[in-house]
């Protein structure tokens, strides 16, 4: 029993994340976020990178939203066997 308990310590042991590697996780983070490729010299925390992905994913959840939203109404006022209606679903498809 001990022998399968230290192979799960190690195992666990092997797959956890270092501290050096949360902050280059962080740092790439922070580098796809629009706006704060300016404050790159100023490290912000770790705390305040992951809010601010999550706001901007909650922005981008808001646009396509709202784009789907105009999408739908696009296709409710054209003809279902007009050009435009073809030309909009192939490039939905």
């Amino acid at each position: 029993m001990s022998s399968r308990r230290s192979r799960y310590q190690s195992s666990s042991e092997s797959s956890r994340i270092t501290d050096d590697q949360i902050i280059q996780l962080i740092s790439k983070l922070q580098q796809l976020l629009p706006g704060t490729r300016i404050q790159r010299s100023n490290k912000s925390s770790a705390s305040k990178v992951l809010q601010e992905t999550c706001t901007y994913v909650r922005s981008l959840h808001r646009e396509v939203d709202d784009l789907s939203d105009r999408l739908s109404q696009l296709l409710s006022t054209i003809d279902a066997d007009s050009p435009e209606a073809s030309i909009v679903r192939s490039l939905i498809m």
